[in-house]
């Protein structure tokens, strides 16, 4: 459903167009053609400048929106990291590569090509490791801290 662009509705298109009003506005008074029609025939007419600039909200005051205050989000409560006693890494392993499971630590210990080679074993806590091999694989940096978001205390 096409409309052809008559020199009358070319003429009434360029006026409305100078006097502010937008494509969509205008599309409704002209009939039969689409916003983006509208658009496409100022610009290849080159009616780039407006006899008044459209003012956003400045509508009737029916169409207007109220402007509500947006309420900002919540911030995270930045809780202070708790001090933990210093850790020791064992030394010795309780797995080897083919017997440790899904919950135990996978720190290494020792050389891969030696027979004495194993993996650490105990339960895992952060990560793939547990608390000891964790603290020394996971290094804190400046923008790591525990937040509590919906009740949980959670690293972030």
């Amino acid at each position: 459903m096409s409309a052809t662009w008559t020199d009358d509705r070319v003429e009434t298109l360029a006026r409305l167009w100078t006097e502010g009003l937008s494509a969509s506005q205008i599309a409704r008074i002209l009939g039969g053609v689409t916003r983006n029609a509208v658009i496409g025939k100022v610009h290849r007419m080159g009616l780039c400048g407006r006899a008044t600039p459209h003012v956003p909200g400045a509508g009737r005051p029916d169409q207007r929106r109220e402007r509500r205050g947006r309420i900002p989000p919540k911030k995270a409560r930045r809780l202070p990291r708790p001090a933990h006693p210093p850790l020791t890494a064992p030394e010795t392993g309780l797995a080897s590569v083919v017997s440790v499971r899904l919950g135990q630590c996978r720190w290494p210990i020792g050389e891969p090509q030696d027979e004495a080679f194993c993996l650490c074993g105990r339960p895992r806590e952060r990560g793939a490791y547990c608390a000891p091999h964790g603290a020394l694989a996971y290094r804190a940096t400046a923008r790591s801290h525990l937040v509590k978001l919906a009740g949980r205390a959670v690293w972030a």
